[in-house]
């Protein structure tokens, strides 16, 4: 149905992006997901629960992070094989791109459960609306590297290429 809140599923994984800053981003369906979830799998924990307590939800949080995902994603299967309803989130827009998340996602569909995207915020595509770059084809390339003569080698890796090229930035 459009623009009716549908029940979250049993048994279902929903990867859900999440606001890159302003908590008012977040979409209506993300909010319907959150509310109805039994369990969020979060990469920082103290950060979604910032993001669940503004919203005045309170689905049980578990870490969700690059140290821990492949365990964790035991422990997610064993909670959608008993009935349970999963939501996947990173910090800040959409888990599994730059994020963790893609272990987990392979990990939950080659247990055979179902995974639905919940759409929402982009950090790539708000920054080319921005870039006043009239491309149609853009090639996103996620983090550089930080030592600056690997940056510099990845840099000439592609500098030839005929996109316009997209790489996310650490604050630090």
């Amino acid at each position: 149905s459009r623009g009716e809140p549908l029940p979250a599923l049993e048994r279902t994984l929903y990867v859900v992006a999440t606001p890159l800053g302003n908590l008012r981003d977040l979409t209506l369906r993300a909010l319907d997901v959150l509310g109805q979830v039994d369990v969020i799998a979060a990469e920082d924990t103290r950060v979604s629960a910032g993001l669940l307590a503004h919203y005045g939800l309170h689905a049980r949080l578990v870490s969700l992070h690059e140290h821990n995902e492949r365990k964790r994603a035991a422990a997610i299967i064993e909670s959608l094989s008993s009935g349970k309803r999963v939501a996947l989130i990173t910090d800040a827009g959409t888990p599994a791109i730059s994020d963790p998340g893609a272990a987990l996602v392979r990990a939950v569909s080659a247990a055979g459960f179902a995974i639905v995207p919940i759409p929402g915020p982009s950090a790539v595509t708000a920054a080319l609306s921005a870039a006043g770059i009239a491309t149609p084809q853009w090639l996103f390339l996620g983090f550089l590297p930080v030592a600056a003569g690997a940056r510099r080698a990845a840099l000439e890796r592609v500098r030839h290429l005929p996109y316009a090229l997209v790489f996310y930035e650490a604050p630090h």
